[in-house]
């Protein structure tokens, strides 16, 4: 909290007529951006399980459910975050899914 003394204008003597005004900043939510993955016809549906609950923290059942749907609709949001999450999450699948040699992609969009 910031606190801003004003002043009264035009004051011919030597005296204080200020008044203390509380000026509040004006924060906003940082915007949040959803991590993709996209389907491709080479990655084992059993790899992308392994990636959704490594780096997603998503339990057996809720990988296999999110795996499914990249299949079946091309797409699928795993997890909302900050910018900063987002593209760290991004690059971890991404690096992952090269080291093993699988063309997984990953990718993330402001919501």
């Amino acid at each position: 909290m910031i606190i801003q003394p004003i002043t009264a204008a035009g004051n011919a003597d030597d005296t204080d007529d200020s008044v203390v005004v509380e000026v509040r900043p004006e924060t906003r939510k940082p915007p949040l951006y959803k991590v993709l993955l996209l389907n491709d016809d080479y990655t084992p549906m059993e790899f992308v399980v392994l990636i959704l609950e490594r780096f997603f923290g998503l339990n057996h059942a809720q990988s296999f459910e999110i795996m499914l749907t990249v299949h079946k609709k091309g797409l699928a949001v795993v997890g909302v975050f900050s910018h900063e999450i987002a593209e760290t999450k991004v690059g971890q699948v991404m690096d992952f899914a090269r080291r093993h040699q699988h063309p997984l992609q990953c990718t993330m969009e402001k919501e």
